[in-house]
């Protein structure tokens, strides 16, 4: 089959597993674990999303440690009684017809201290705009330390019944900020060349692989630009993808980019929600939000596709499998992304406001998503993350509910 007839509701191997569709539920964190547990809420939530059609809905966001969390909400890996829910949110999953995919990483820099009460931890000491403090610098102990907990959470995943996980290397999170020329600063054997800052993060996918072998499909999700100057950019990202696929430990490479510790939405792209997120702050910290957010969250236009400039370069330069990500509000979209070599797309705000997303380009190829990219899904993450469009979207009996983590 050329690329240009592939079928984006085609059967596909992803490594060890068969997916349905060639269609993703990109990992978007979901904002329905308040104990770092599996909820009822959290279950239905994919539930959902899987009977609405995709090949694979991906979990989002496990941390392999409450220290690499955002803000201690996040499922914690290695937390007590965690196993038995994430069992459960891969039956249901499955039960629908989908493949179950989970997230995995470290925040690093990203932490908020005043959630995961831990030091936010990076690769040097910065001041960190989100915890309003310096950062701590990681140690060889912590990087030792924090590869077994990715091996570790990677296990548990994988005795769970997931079908895939997918490895953070984006969005300035702890293993993406030792790749970043801007936020790593170290001169010892974790910085200074792109050799150097890349020795973490492969140590960590290899790592991963070990514990898992071939029991699950094992990807990462990794930025092409940081959108940041002097960030991680288009010629250090593709030899660094160069090096991961020499490397042989990955199914497949999801393509992202922005940055959530300086510049959340060069990845979102649309409206930037700059009132809506500073009433989800504390009061105290509303007014002075509301003066300089904009500095922050930078508007940047939606286009259909937006990503697909940039992730092009990857797919002339490459042979490994690779994962489409960015602004996908029509099936003609994904047609072009296959056509050009991609071999899975994934979608994220467009399921939000409509689940059954897929199903309804099955039935109508010409149908577009309702997602207006307006963002303001974005503060929901603080409470349950939804579309607020949608008017019916209640907890389910014995969610839990939202509110701080206990």
């Amino acid at each position: 089959m050329t690329p240009s007839a592939v079928d984006p509701f085609s059967p596909a191997e992803l490594g060890p597993v068969r997916l349905r569709n060639r269609i993703v539920k990109s990992a978007t964190f979901e904002g329905r674990t308040p104990r770092r547990v599996v909820t009822d809420d959290l279950v239905e939530f994919h539930r959902r999303i899987a009977a609405g059609g995709v090949g694979m809905s991906t979990v989002a966001y496990c941390a392999v440690t409450r220290e690499g969390s955002t803000d201690g909400r996040q499922i914690c890996l290695d937390g007590d009684g965690v196993a038995p829910g994430l069992e459960r949110l891969a039956a249901a999953i499955h039960a629908e017809g989908a493949a179950a995919a989970a997230q995995i990483g470290h925040s690093g820099p990203v932490a908020n201290p005043a959630g995961t009460k831990q030091a936010a931890l990076a690769p040097s000491r910065v001041f960190s705009p989100l915890g309003m403090r310096r950062t701590a610098a990681a140690t060889a102990d912590d990087i030792r330390r924090v590869t077994d907990l990715f091996a570790s959470g990677a296990r548990v995943l994988a005795d769970a019944g997931f079908d895939a996980i997918e490895i953070h290397l984006g969005h300035d999170y702890l293993l993406a900020a030792f790749l970043s020329p801007r936020l790593n600063r170290r001169t010892d054997e974790w910085g200074g060349s792109l050799a150097n800052r890349a020795r973490f993060p492969r140590q960590v996918v290899q790592a991963v692989r070990d514990a898992v072998g071939d029991r699950v499909a094992v990807t990462a999700k990794l930025n092409m630009a940081d959108g940041v100057p002097g960030g991680w950019w288009l010629d250090e990202s593709i030899e660094f993808a160069r090096m991961l696929e020499a490397d042989g430990t990955l199914d497949a490479l999801t393509l992202t980019g922005g940055s959530s510790f300086s510049n959340p939405m060069y990845l979102f792209r649309g409206e930037a929600p700059v009132a809506e997120m500073a009433g989800a702050f504390p009061p105290v910290l509303r007014a002075p939000f509301r003066l300089v957010g904009g500095r922050f969250f930078k508007a940047y236009p939606f286009e259909e596709g937006f990503f697909l400039p940039y992730a092009r370069q990857f797919r002339a330069a490459l042979k490994m499998p690779l994962v489409y990500l960015g602004g996908v509000n029509r099936l003609d979209t994904v047609r072009t992304a296959l056509a050009d070599g991609f071999s899975f797309v994934q979608v994220g705000r467009a399921l939000l406001r409509e689940p059954d997303l897929v199903r309804r380009f099955e039935k109508d190829a010409a149908y577009e998503a309702l997602c207006v990219h307006c963002n303001k899904c974005m503060p929901t993450i603080y409470t349950r993350t939804r579309c607020v469009l949608v008017a019916d979207d209640t907890p389910q009996p014995g969610a839990g509910g939202p509110g701080p983590a206990g």
